[in-house]
């Protein structure tokens, strides 16, 4: 019920954003970006507001676990180490198995490897930020408050999912593949917040990893993918995350953070 409450009040605010910016910008794709970024500031300033009238919380945003200390720090640099590595050996193992081939760039192009670097940083950290926020910040919230920590980590998981999952009935069944990577990355970043004292750091870092990897490697034209390949294996639509492969990488990604956390015994059964 709250979080129905939340998103319609949210809509609320963010729909005169949108109206105005789809009607003043006429570039597709700088208005799909601003109308995000209106969205998650709308999401921001709610959020706060949200917490401190509604939980009686001094400081929401660090309650949902953002932080600036140290910890978060490292917390971040571990998660987006473990990401990016994941992928890009994911990528590598395609190419051991002959599914994609590399195309290194020219030396002389060294500023634009730079640039879509960089880029793809941007991308990653603002992409991994919203996302952590939303689902295993605020929304993970809202859930253990009313249920148990298993029944929220797997509502939170499955709507992370689902709403990723939005398009046309048609391409739903074509991409199917895509979705229990989906929920399993849902899992895996949940478990990486609580085995980090509910710090937000490192499921940022994970999921910007993942995010700087992929669109490193193909924003770059890294690779190129053999005709003869087995989608459902390497990934729908070039989507390595989207095949039989990346979900055994993702598998291997949620038992790795998920292990240790049941190694701790019975006082860390609320992780679940």
């Amino acid at each position: 019920m709250r979080v129905g409450i939340f998103l319609v009040m949210l809509a609320i605010a963010w729909l005169p954003f949108h109206l105005s910016i789809s009607a003043l910008i006429p570039d597709p794709n700088a208005a799909s970006i601003l109308t995000m970024v209106a969205l998650f500031v709308a999401f921001l300033l709610l959020v706060r507001l949200w917490g401190r009238r509604v939980h009686g919380i001094a400081h929401p945003l660090q309650h949902y676990g953002l932080g600036r200390g140290r910890h978060h720090i490292f917390d971040l640099l571990q998660g987006f180490g473990l990401g990016a590595i994941s992928l890009l050996s994911l990528f590598g193992i395609q190419s051991l198995l002959g599914w994609t081939a590399w195309s290194l760039p020219a030396l002389g192009s060294g500023g634009a490897i730079l640039r879509m670097t960089a880029e793809g940083l941007a991308v990653g950290l603002a992409v991994g930020l919203g996302e952590e926020l939303v689902f295993r910040g605020w929304l993970l919230d809202e859930g253990e408050r009313d249920y148990s920590p298993a029944t929220a980590l797997w509502v939170s998981s499955l709507l992370f999912a689902v709403l990723h999952f939005i398009r046309p009935l048609s391409e739903m069944i074509r991409t199917f593949p895509q979705f229990p990577g989906l929920v399993v990355l849902g899992l895996a970043l949940v478990w990486g917040k609580r085995s980090h004292q509910g710090r937000l750091g490192f499921p940022i870092g994970l999921h910007a990893g993942l995010v700087w990897g992929y669109y490193v490697v193909n924003v770059g034209s890294l690779i190129t993918y053999q005709a003869n390949r087995p989608e459902w294996l390497s990934g729908i639509d070039q989507n390595p995350l989207a095949g039989g492969l990346g979900l055994v990488l993702l598998l291997g990604l949620a038992a790795y953070i998920r292990f240790p956390i049941r190694s701790k015994g019975r006082s860390h059964r609320n992780l679940c």
